[in-house]
């Protein structure tokens, strides 16, 4: 009976937020809104995205430039010490941020949902648990990442390169734990729509890391491994401003209350989204990875490689702007379907749906209309230049649907779907994209354009699969499969 009653007295706020009430739609509201929501409704969620998504953006482009500005620095000690850079950056992200990133998105259902349902200091126990698991796993990740040059020469990689990306990427080792805890932090953080913060240490790390790599590459006398040293420099900087705004500011007073041993319970549970959250990134981030890497097996590769690599780093730079909507929709769905509040989700996806496809209009008509000049910005060939400017209406293309996938993958967080996700990212990439890529580049002898075309193969799979499964959802059920996933992470542990 005690037993019974603890659970009662648990779970009766959140029936308040996720009764009948909740679920049941009343008529005549339904009748007004025609399942979607009035006027004032939608212009409110699109303000509260808006809010999300500024920051979310400046943040993620934020974080992206210390990569870009350290290899930068290195590209002016010589074209040796660029490809060295470039090379481990490449392995880095391989090996280490992409499945730290995955494993971390786990927070976003977790936290989001938790927060939504008001309890409140679940989300500094899911965080620590989170830093447990992410510590744990970047030591092995460590191992690798030190011995970076024996691993490119087992891949019959240049022993040059080899020995140059080997010593940056061993400088490079304590960047990874920092790495990891940021991510817990920003998910932390953007889940309680606290993001403003996260922007404003983004920024200072971000103008730091430029004095920083200065200093380290020109004057310590350490050259092109100073920027690696700068990097893991950097990301700590950010992490200990973090830690100390969540330790010491009132807005994180409720959710966080200090380390607990209760971290160390419901691993499993965490694991059981934390996997197929990793599995979900690192699918799709190796795809465009593998397609680099085939391009040196085109012929004039090169050239190839070069504009593939152009592309690329196009690519992910404007990717950045649906990953800041996306990461403002999984926030909005997970809070509201925490809550119990399953129409406001529905709304949410439907306000996001019709912020990208306008975003995605503007950013392809402005990556088709500069497509003539936007090469010299990388180089002066002119074989380059016309190369890009072929490319870039595909790029274009690719774009618009990344844009879809990329905020429709933000839902799928929220909403707790990384398994089907990640069966989505396998099927499309790796049994329609790369195969598709490969005939084309290799069979039909499209070159580099082919295997880009892959890509958008892969995307238009993608996004139709993912659109299909939002299209068909059950919001009332998600709603309350939210709510029970909140009492799972709760029950064992405040009842023993």
């Amino acid at each position: 009976m005690e037993r019974e009653h603890q659970i009662a007295t648990l779970k009766s706020p959140l029936i308040e937020n996720s009764g009948e009430d909740r679920f049941i739609v009343d008529d005549e509201e339904h009748n007004k809104s025609n399942g979607i929501g009035d006027r004032t409704e939608i212009i409110e969620e699109v303000k509260k995205q808006l809010w999300l998504a500024g920051p979310l953006i400046s943040v993620s482009l934020l974080n992206y430039c210390l990569q870009v500005i350290s290899v930068m620095f290195v590209g002016h000690l010589g074209e040796l010490a660029l490809s060295g850079a470039s090379m481990a950056t490449s392995f880095a992200s391989v090996t280490g941020f992409s499945l730290l990133m995955g494993l971390a998105s786990a927070l976003d259902t977790l936290c989001g949902q938790s927060y939504g349902a008001k309890q409140h200091r679940m989300l500094g126990i899911q965080m620590q648990r989170a830093m447990f698991i992410l510590m744990l796993v970047s030591i092995p990740l460590s191992f690798i990442w030190a011995n970076t040059r024996s691993i490119l020469l087992f891949l019959g990689q240049d022993p040059e390169i080899s020995t140059e990306a080997g010593n940056y990427a061993q400088l490079m080792v304590p960047t990874i734990f920092a790495y990891g805890l940021l991510q817990c932090f920003n998910r932390f953080l953007q889940t309680q729509n606290i993001v403003f913060p996260m922007m404003l240490f983004a920024g200072l790390t971000t103008l730091l890391h430029i004095l920083v790599c200065w200093f380290m590459v020109f004057k310590s006398g350490l050259g092109g491994r100073g920027a690696a040293l700068a990097n893991s420099i950097s990301y700590w900087v950010n992490v200990l401003m973090l830690s100390l705004y969540v330790k010491f500011s009132p807005s994180c007073k409720e959710t966080w209350t200090g380390f607990s041993k209760e971290a160390l319970q419901n691993i499993p549970q965490f694991l059981l989204l934390a996997i197929p959250s990793a599995v979900m990134v690192c699918l799709e981030m190796w795809s465009f990875e593998l397609m680099v890497l085939l391009s040196g097996l085109l012929p004039n590769p090169k050239l190839e490689t070069s504009v593939l690599s152009v592309c690329l780093n196009t690519a992910a730079t404007v990717w950045m702007i649906p990953f800041g909507l996306s990461g403002a929709v999984s926030t909005r769905i997970s809070n509201e379907l925490g809550a119990g509040n399953p129409k406001a989700a529905r709304l949410a996806v439907f306000v996001v749906l019709a912020m990208t496809l306008i975003v995605a209009i503007i950013v392809g008509t402005v990556i088709i209309l500069i497509r003539n000049v936007w090469g010299y910005a990388y180089s002066d060939e002119v074989e380059v230049v016309k190369y890009v400017a072929i490319m870039m209406p595909i790029l274009a293309t690719s774009n618009f649907l990344d844009s879809f996938q990329c905020v429709l993958s933000g839902v799928a967080r929220g909403c707790g779907w990384q398994k089907i996700g990640a069966i989505v990212n396998l099927g499309s990439y790796y049994l329609v994209g790369i195969p598709a890529a490969i005939v084309l580049a290799f069979v039909l002898h499209i070159g580099g354009k082919g295997l880009w075309l892959g890509i958008v193969s892969a995307l238009i799979v993608q996004a139709m699969s993912l659109l299909i499964i939002t299209i068909r959802t059950n919001w009332d059920q998600e709603a309350k499969k939210a709510t029970d996933r909140v009492y799972d992470t709760i029950i064992p542990e405040r009842i023993a």
